[in-house]
């Protein structure tokens, strides 16, 4: 996802830059340039970028999605609903080995 966010961010600062160097070579001001270059690269690389935009919304759509289920599952452990499966594991050995060594045999 760091790699498509990154891409999509230089690809619309290139356009930024491209307009706004457009406009500086037609004798614009530079403060002028660069808020023209804002009004005008917001809308074109929408369209420009549709693509990278798509793969990006997916990229954010999966991580939404990971982030989601971690958080679901960690309040079910910390409600206690689900216990991981290591202090499961300790809990079956530690049960095991305490069967093992009563003397009663119960």
């Amino acid at each position: 996802m760091a790699a498509t966010l990154a891409l999509y961010t230089l690809a619309r600062l290139g356009l930024l830059a491209l307009i706004a160097g457009l406009l500086l070579l037609a004798g614009t001001p530079v403060l002028i340039a660069l808020l023209v270059a804002l009004i005008v690269a917001l809308p074109l690389s929408m369209l420009v970028f549709r693509g990278l935009r798509a793969r990006l919304d997916v990229a954010l759509a999966a991580s939404r999605a990971r982030r989601a289920t971690e958080r679901s599952a960690l309040r079910a452990r910390l409600r206690g609903d689900e216990p991981d499966t290591e202090s499961r594991e300790s809990r079956e050995s530690g049960d095991r080995s305490e069967s093992q060594s009563d003397p009663r045999g119960d």
